[in-house]
């Protein structure tokens, strides 16, 4: 398997408390690296950190080392979802994963949009602005893209993507990762859940002072 991420030496320190130091892993096709440890231990600031979010860790992130591919930027082959849902109020959920994909240079044709919002649960709500949505609805419709077949996209970064899920929709995106990566995906993810798999590492951040 090629590697997809290599991360080496990486350093943080917040207001004169190390969070972590020497940190360094590699994470190949199939992986998923579940990162875990207390609120305040530098899990969100790490992911952030690998996909280009933050500056406050110090070391070196290398994505696709051995790719040579050159036609695809490193940004259209990552999907980044953050704690708090990237989702527009005022949009419906079919607008939101439409231009969620636009953003990273993907046009997928519009059935697909709509199976995909049917898996996370979101029939019949496709066009309804979000603002009317439960806080586990506006969690769906940001993790709808993940539903959508793209090529392109090697690797998942998650941060907490089974919050406000109830116990169905967490066993749907379990699967939905897992089976990611037994296609050759990679996945880091942090989350308060266990997963289970063959492919899963772990990774746990100290315990803050």
């Amino acid at each position: 398997m090629s590697a997809v991420l290599t991360a080496d030496r990486l350093y943080c320190e917040r207001d004169e408390r190390v969070l972590f130091e020497a940190l360094s892993f590699q994470l190949d096709q199939g992986d998923i690296l579940h990162l875990k440890g207390p609120n305040g231990s530098g899990k969100t600031t790490l992911l952030r950190r690998l996909v280009g979010l933050s500056h406050v860790v110090e070391g070196e992130v290398r994505w696709f080392p051995e790719d040579t591919e050159t036609s695809v930027e490193p940004n259209e082959k990552i999907w980044y979802i953050a704690h708090r849902p990237a989702v527009t109020l005022l949009q419906s959920p079919l607008e939101n994963l439409r231009y969620g994909l636009a953003l990273h240079g993907h046009q997928v044709p519009s059935e697909h949009l709509w199976q995909a919002l049917a898996q996370v649960g979101l029939r019949g709500f496709e066009d309804i602005p979000s603002h009317q949505l439960s806080a586990g609805q506006q969690r769906r419709v940001a993790l709808a893209r993940l539903f959508v077949s793209v090529p392109a996209v090697k690797a998942w970064v998650l941060d907490e993507p089974l919050t406000a899920l109830d116990v169905q929709a967490v066993d749907l995106l379990k699967d939905r990762i897992r089976a990611f990566a037994s296609d050759g995906g990679c996945v880091i993810m942090t989350s308060h859940h266990g997963i289970e798999g063959d492919q899963v590492r772990g990774l746990t951040l100290g315990v803050p002072a």
